[in-house]
């Protein structure tokens, strides 16, 4: 059962969703075939941190409608996979950031998963393997409390990645200014952060790239987490979130029942969006945990695509 329970005199903090029937380690992850992972970085990854261990995956059996998942872990060369439109190509694209606490990245579950109903649609989904651990904000059980990273790694992969597609938008058929991105979990944090951070790069300049806006035009933050203030974990956003008018239009999706990151995450997320002028549609539900990606249940919020591809449509990402 993989499980991790944080505890303190008044807090317990679930981290991650159950998952049960752990396999053993396998090989690193490749993407289905006719798709190809591409380095974001030329040369040196920028703050690289040295890994215990090369770069590995695990499956598990997950509780979500009985479906195996995918985990990869120690992602220390972060690589991007394009995964084109069937049939119609609105123009618009999606960079996609699993979640996984930053610790690992749920690479199928909420990653090449997501890209496939992107493409369903007509948008380009861009899946991004981010380097992983400890590239933003995490818990460290070494001294019970939060921490935030040595060097954003997470959002320096973000950042690039969003102006490599703006930058080869023509060529790979996307509109410009039709770039967004989602993240679940961990992922909906880095979701926030590129739209908060993006008039400057974290990271040197390398190439033409990085000269380009890495702003996403629209955000989609499903039950994202670490939202919240974190020394005192009161009904506070993370001061490094700095929301403001320039934050992108947003689409929130959480369960109130969410045992891992509490629905207090999204709920400061969405007041500062009101507070700043931002557009943002936020769907809270009453059931639905924490982890459910696109895998479909009986519950109610496992139609929140459609909701999503409505709210497309509103925003102007895809024609009506």
């Amino acid at each position: 059962m993989k499980l991790l329970i944080k505890t303190k005199p008044v807090l317990v903090i679930i981290y991650l969703v159950i998952f049960v029937n752990l396999s053993a380690q396998t090989t690193v992850w490749q993407p289905s075939a006719g798709h190809v992972q591409i380095p974001i970085w030329p040369k040196k990854v920028p703050d690289s941190q040295p890994m215990a261990g090369a770069e590995f995956m695990t499956k598990a059996e997950t509780l979500i409608a009985n479906k195996p998942c995918t985990f990869v872990e120690r992602v220390s060369l972060p690589t991007m996979t394009i995964y084109s439109p069937k049939g119609k190509n609105t123009g618009a694209a999606v960079v996609v950031f699993p979640g996984g606490g930053y610790k690992d990245l749920a690479i199928d579950l909420e990653g090449t998963e997501i890209c496939e109903w992107l493409t369903s649609i007509g948008i380009t989904g861009i899946l991004l393997k981010y380097r992983v651990p400890d590239s933003g904000p995490y818990w460290d059980s070494k001294c019970d409390c939060h921490k935030d990273p040595v060097a954003p790694m997470a959002l320096e992969d973000a950042q690039r990645t969003v102006g490599i597609v703006r930058f080869h938008a023509r060529e790979w058929h996307i509109d410009p200014t039709k770039i967004g991105v989602i993240g679940f979990s961990a992922g909906g944090h880095l979701v926030a952060n590129i739209s908060t951070h993006f008039k400057k790069r974290v990271y040197p300049v390398i190439d033409s790239a990085d000269r380009v806006s890495c702003r996403p035009d629209f955000g989609l933050a499903i039950y994202p987490g670490h939202m919240l203030e974190k020394t005192t974990r009161e009904f506070q956003l993370n001061p490094t979130i700095p929301v403001s008018r320039n934050t992108p239009p947003m689409f929130l999706v959480q369960a109130e029942d969410d045992p891992v990151d509490t629905i207090q995450n999204s709920l400061v997320y969405y007041i500062a969006l009101k507070k700043a002028g931002v557009p943002v549609e936020y769907h809270v539900y009453a059931h639905g945990g924490h982890a459910f990606g696109l895998r479909k249940t009986k519950l109610p919020i496992t139609r929140w695509p459609e909701l999503a591809e409505t709210w497309f449509k509103t925003i102007g990402i895809i024609l009506k």
